[in-house]
Order: C-alpha cells, then structure tokens, then sequence
C-alpha cells in the first residue's frame, strides 16, 4: 500500500521562505523610501518655484518692490497670484492641508532680513540676487522635520531659525543635509544645509554674507 504524499510545507520551509522575503523587503524599503523623499524634494522644489513666478508677477505689479515689512507676504500672493494655499505647505510638512484662510498650514517663508527696515525692500537693491535667499522652508525645532507657521502668522525665516518655530537641526531631506530654496532671482536650489545656515565668511564659501543680507558687499 502506497503512502499519500504531503503536498504542504514543512515548518523548515516556511522558515526559509519567511527569510527570504525579509531579506528582499530589507533591501526593497530603503529604495523605496529613498524613491519617496526624491519625489518630496521635487514637489518641494515645484511649490518654491510657483511662489517665485507668483513674487515675481507681484513685483511686476508694484514696481519692483518686496512686501511690507508688516504684510502677511502670503496673503500678499493669494489668492491673486496664487490661487490654492497647497502650494505654501511642503510635502515634507505631515500637518493635514487646509484651503481655510485661518488654519492653511504654512511651511515656507520669507527672509526676515527683507523685511528688517521700515519699507519695503527694492529687487534692484540686492547685491548679489542668485545667492540671496528670499524663501525657503520656515522649520520648528526638534529632532524631526516639523512646521508650526499658518496662514495667519508673519512667517518668516533667516539662517537655522525661524518665526513661528525656533532653530532647526538640518535641512528637510536627505538624511536632514540639504534644503531647498529660492533665491531673489527667483531661481530655486537644492542646497546643502551647511551652506543654508552658514552667513559668515569662511575659506570657500566667501559669498555666505549674500545669502542672508541683502546689502552685503
């Protein structure tokens, strides 16, 4: 009499199989976890270039000049340059996105030091406008990447801090190395986080001043 044959796997097999699909996930994750944050960082770099084709429509309109130094520069831009609010919130910001003028959650912002004098700073008096941050990510403190500006608020950044939030501890992606940002000229950039925060002279980076003082020599 002839025995019936198991057609199931033996507990071994499963083990191995088990394995097997673990190793491939622990090496499929990281690619794709990788895949998402080159996708952010291109939506991050997208929303900053809108804001500067918006500024500059802006611009157009009043004769060269930045925003107040006491306007809400958003709502300087929308809804006239800007319709949707989605495109001031980044897509590393995880708070949920709203078209509410009150609670439209805020990731970007301008440079304070624009907005330092008692009127509005003129395009033509930047010194060095392709080096000169003009907006960028307005990031809380903390050991993550997080945002807490709003529709509401004068959000504005400069250097590693800025208003609402504090002082960051690195850029948005790549490992918190490298930021993006929009320069006067209205051309965005991905840059390193050490090259974001740096406003002194050093050996190499003799144009770190500009990026920060819009008067710098």
């Amino acid at each position: 009499m002839q025995r019936k044959s198991s057609l199931g796997f033996t507990l071994i097999e499963l083990l191995v199989v088990i394995t097997i699909i673990a190793i491939v996930a622990s090496f499929a994750y990281p690619v794709f976890t990788g895949i998402q944050e080159r996708a952010r960082a291109t939506q991050d770099l997208n929303n900053l270039r809108q804001i500067g084709l918006a500024t500059q429509m802006y611009l157009n309109d009043n004769d060269s000049a930045f925003f107040l130094p006491t306007d809400n520069w958003m709502q300087s831009l929308h809804p006239k340059y800007l319709a949707a609010w989605k495109i001031f919130q980044s897509p590393f910001d995880k708070r949920s996105p709203s078209e509410t003028d009150a609670t439209a959650p805020i990731s970007y912002a301008f440079n304070a030091n624009a907005k330092s004098s008692a009127a509005p700073l003129l395009s033509d008096k930047i010194t060095n406008p392709t080096l000169f941050i003009l907006f960028a990510p307005a990031q809380a403190s903390g050991s993550n990447v997080t945002f807490q500006g709003t529709a509401t608020a004068l959000v504005t950044v400069d250097k590693q801090t800025s208003t609402p939030g504090g002082a960051a501890t690195g850029g948005t992606h790549n490992n918190r190395k490298r930021i993006d940002a929009c320069m006067a000229d209205l051309h965005v950039e991905n840059m390193q986080w050490s090259q974001f925060i740096n406003a002194t002279t050093k050996t190499g980076d003799e144009k770190a001043p500009q990026r920060w003082d819009p008067a710098a020599p």
